[in-house]
């Protein structure tokens, strides 16, 4: 009778062990990893010998481009796709929840500065000064304000492309705010842009000759309650008009940037979001 109760003492015991390893192993998981809402997690294949990153932060990347310098680089918020031969990015994409909208971290001192993990000739802010461009954020440092180091890596000369003042200031900083209001209310949203190159030969700035874009797109994808995707494009002009009127879907955008975006999304709501965009439903 001791032997059976002994043996009972020692399962309970066990099985509390094995309990709590169980809910220490998944509180771990839950507080480094995101749940992907997509189909697959992980993102395959290379280009330019280099390996497409995983979901990190639940951010579903453009799928690979062909016949296109990309080097990716993964930030504490967000994932760009670097081009050596332009010096500046082919793409930049971040998952932008609620909690990240809005911040008390500021802009640094010394803000803009280059990054030495892409090779030379690379930007750096001789190459801007006395050019009659601004550094324009792809990855606004208005979505950086939670996180003393994403703030930081938000001014990677990078994560920036020449961009008429203006526009700067003006509509794509309206469409920056917009998205911060977006992923308030409907708690996150999904954000990919860059540069457009519609010409063959384009301006350049610089001693390291910098490319100047034509044009800048910008998706953006919501999945709460009825999913939805929008798109815009906008000339690297001064012109300033409401932003309803640079409204693109995402198909479109993808048409003219020859990329393929949220590439893990099912057939059924890729069908949903990608063609069809109207921005009174936001």
């Amino acid at each position: 009778m001791k032997d059976y109760r002994l043996s009972i003492t020692i399962l309970s015991f066990l099985a509390i062990v094995v309990t709590c390893s169980i809910r220490g192993s998944v509180s771990q998981d839950n507080a480094n990893t995101h749940i992907s809402p997509f189909v697959s997690s992980t993102v395959s294949g290379t280009e330019n010998g280099i390996q497409k990153p995983s979901q990190k932060y639940d951010v579903d990347v453009p799928s690979p481009l062909k016949g296109v310098s990309e080097q990716i680089l993964q930030r504490k918020s967000y994932i760009v796709s670097y081009n050596k031969e332009l010096k500046i990015p082919n793409w930049v994409a971040w998952h932008l929840t609620s909690e990240h909208a809005y911040g008390e971290y500021k802009r640094p001192s010394s803000a803009f500065h280059e990054d030495f993990e892409v090779p030379m000739p690379r930007a750096n802010n001789n190459d801007y000064k006395g050019s009659g461009w601004s550094r324009g954020h792809m990855c606004p440092a208005g979505d950086n304000k939670w996180d003393r180091e994403a703030m930081y890596e938000s001014f990677l000369l990078s994560n920036v492309c020449p961009q008429n003042a203006n526009l700067n200031s003006g509509v794509w900083n309206q469409i920056e705010m917009s998205c911060r209001d977006w992923a308030v209310r409907y708690d996150d949203i999904y954000i990919v842009c860059g540069p457009i190159l519609f010409n063959k030969e384009h301006e350049t700035i610089g001693q390291s000759e910098v490319v100047v874009p034509e044009a800048f797109f910008k998706v953006i994808l919501c999945l709460k309650g009825k999913p939805k995707g929008i798109g815009f494009i906008c000339r690297n002009t001064d012109g300033n008009r409401r932003k309803d009127t640079y409204v693109n879907s995402i198909s479109q955008v993808e048409r003219i940037t020859k990329m393929t975006f949220f590439p893990h999304l099912s057939k059924e709501v890729a069908e949903q979001v990608k063609n069809h965009a109207d921005i009174n439903e936001w």
